[in-house]
């Protein structure tokens, strides 16, 4: 990479993660301006606690990000599991975006040791372990 298209990039991915960023803050001020009956009604149907859904539109629409991750990194295929169990992966997602154990998660997902300690901070641990994983993870 030459040293005139690096700043270029960097630049780039600023600006992009500035209109995420503004873009996240639109949809907050969007939902802020529903009413709670609105409100109450979405949560019902997308079948998760008015709280959860607040929490789950704060964190934004990368809160999941890792999931994928971690099925790739465990040998789960996460296109088979949408395709037999989609309500479950949903749920996944719910509770992947709700976690609190991201930075740990990116940690061992990015050195490769996902396998081996997810079950101590995963809260997708008993779900995963339900799926059952292919032999030798």
């Amino acid at each position: 990479m030459s040293a005139e298209s690096k700043p270029y990039s960097v630049m780039e991915f600023l600006i992009e993660k500035f209109g995420d960023w503004l873009n996240h803050r639109r949809e907050l001020n969007e939902i802020r301006q529903m009413d709670r009956s609105d409100f109450d009604r979405i949560a019902g149907e997308l079948r998760v606690s008015r709280d959860d859904l607040d929490r789950l539109v704060r964190q934004g629409p990368h809160a999941a990000d890792e999931l994928p991750k971690m099925l790739t990194a465990l040998g789960i295929d996460q296109a088979d599991l949408a395709r037999t169990e989609p309500l479950l992966l949903r749920d996944m997602e719910r509770v992947c975006a709700l976690c609190r154990h991201k930075r740990q998660c990116n940690r061992d997902l990015a050195a490769g040791t996902s396998a081996e300690h997810y079950e101590e901070y995963c809260l997708n641990a008993p779900t995963i372990d339900g799926l059952g994983r292919p032999i030798g993870h």
